[in-house]
């Protein structure tokens, strides 16, 4: 009876064990299609810039505090009766946390322009997983830290891993995503897990600080950095990738920046984040003083603004669909929203009016930024190389203009000035370059540069770069194009109203590795 059971026993986990060898054959066969390995990428890097952004964010519930109990502790080790000793060190307190806060933005502003040609140079894989690492590497230093220093060392920290994470992931997004309405659809997603993760920060961080510490927030952000990095380095297989091998070298990130479009494209991201940038780090005081706000109120401010962003999002992809030559006016319509916004701001007198500004800002971030991410990526396949590191590293950078110089330059602007000629002024900084955009309503009508290469393209596909081509040519001689349809294409390859070739076009021919 007990060599039955046994015997039965070893029959059912044979069973099961086979059963496991085949869903893990059948996830492995799933994992080689195309279409879904997109997706998975597309949820590695949604993940990562999900993670960086709560990073960001969760410290402003958490850090001040934390450091003002530190600062108290060694007050009454150090008693002194000196008011303007005192008045000294709260304004030192204040510029502390500023600087601590700009930290991040600052080392990645710096970093950006090496990240961007790094990326472009050893593909977008490698450079994301690096990222993930030190953001892991990060957030646990944040965990443990304990004093003022370790503290700026592990927001400096981040700084560095969001210079490789967010740009090469937004540039493997790029990448992945060749047909116009496909990639700004999947930008768009990536761009409401980063408001997200903005705007969900402060209350995750401040409940889970009242309630469980400072460690728990931080130790939940490393475990699911810890797991995205493994499924990075599962999926992407980022040592032993070849895919770069057939890849042209990208045009150098200093090109990029004089290019005048792009110009105008980064101007435009900068100015749109600056309402933003600037609002977090004053708009907890001016509420405290004009509105006799409670902690609460403060601690869900910009909570609500997540859904107009997320409508914001829906509206330009579904609109850049249908008419993608209009993504410009989307754009400029984005800042003239947010500068009408920002100056409605101060004229609040309670919580519930001033939540429809604020949401009124992300409405228009949201317009601005889903519309000119992929016409970034659009200008650098028609007037460059399809290599997307150094450009989105130049957007990357344009953000961090914004939110390098809002923890520091607000305050003083607010203590100089006012917090409403600070609200004016942003508002009409974005009112004013909105027209600017119009400098971008013909770009959809531009010609892909072709090279010698894309003729050579005929003899058959060798890399995986060189198939991605041959399928773009297979669709623009059945008269589509991977732009958004803005300019038909006849048979032999031309734009309709044009007598010569691409070839006869071409002007400037890429390097290739």
């Amino acid at each position: 009876m007990a060599t039955e059971e046994s015997g039965g026993l070893a029959q059912t986990a044979a069973v099961k064990l086979s059963e496991m060898g085949e869903r893990t054959k059948q996830l492995g066969t799933a994992m080689q299609d195309p279409e879904r390995q997109r997706r998975i990428i597309l949820v590695i890097v949604c993940v990562a810039l999900l993670l960086d952004n709560m990073l960001y964010m969760v410290i402003v519930p958490i850090v001040p505090d934390y450091l003002a109990r530190l600062e108290s502790e060694s007050e009454r080790a150090h008693v002194t009766s000196n008011s303007s000793f005192n008045s000294t060190q709260n304004e030192n307190f204040d510029l502390q946390i500023g600087v601590l806060f700009a930290s991040k933005a600052i080392l990645q502003l710096m970093v950006n322009p090496l990240t961007g040609t790094f990326i472009d140079r050893v593909g977008y894989d490698i450079p994301l997983l690096i990222g993930l690492s030190i953001m892991f590497v990060s957030t646990c230093i944040f965990a443990f830290a304990e004093n003022y220093a370790t503290l700026f060392v592990a927001r400096s920290l981040q700084g560095l891993g969001s210079a490789f994470a967010d740009t090469s992931g937004i540039a493997m997004i790029a990448d992945k995503y060749t047909e116009e309405a496909e990639r700004s659809r999947a930008l768009g997603i990536a761009l409401a897990f980063i408001s997200f993760g903005s705007l969900a920060a402060p209350p995750f961080g401040g409940v889970l600080y009242e309630f469980a510490g400072k460690r728990v927030p931080f130790i939940v952000l490393a475990c699911i950095c810890l797991a995205d990095g493994i499924l990075c380095l599962t999926v992407l297989k980022p040592f032993s990738s070849r895919t770069r091998e057939n890849m042209p070298v990208g045009t150098p990130i200093y090109k990029l920046m004089i290019d005048p479009y792009i110009a105008v494209v980064a101007g435009a991201l900068t100015t749109c984040n600056i309402p933003l940038a600037f609002l977090e780090p004053t708009i907890a005081n001016w509420m405290e003083e004009t509105m006799d706000s409670s902690q609460w109120e403060i601690g869900l401010t910009w909570l609500p603004a997540f859904f107009p962003h997320i409508l914001g999002v829906y509206l330009t992809v579904k609109l850049g669909a249908q008419y993608p030559h209009l993504q410009w006016f989307y754009g400029a319509l984005g800042m003239v929203i947010i500068g009408a916004s920002s100056c409605i701001v101060p004229a609040c007198k309670n919580f519930e009016q001033l939540i429809i500004p604020l949401c009124g800002i992300c409405f228009g971030i949201a317009l601005v930024d889903t519309a000119l991410l992929p016409t970034l990526a659009f200008l650098v396949d028609v007037r460059h190389v399809s290599v997307y590191g150094s450009v989105y590293a130049i957007a990357d950078i344009s953000y961090c203009v914004a939110y390098a110089l809002g923890p520091i330059v607000a305050g003083k602007i607010v203590h100089d000035l006012g917090f409403v000629q600070l609200n004016l002024g942003m508002g009409l900084a974005n009112v004013l370059y909105a027209p600017a955009l119009l400098f971008l309503r013909n770009v959809c009508l531009m010609k892909p540069s072709h090279s010698e290469r894309n003729m050579l393209l005929d003899e058959g596909a060798t890399g995986l770069y060189d198939t991605i081509r041959m399928e773009e040519r297979q669709r623009k001689k059945h008269g589509y194009s991977s732009s958004g349809n803005c300019v038909p294409i006849d048979e032999n390859g031309k734009f309709a109203g044009q007598s010569k070739s691409f070839s006869e076009e071409e002007t400037s021919e890429p390097e290739y590795i």
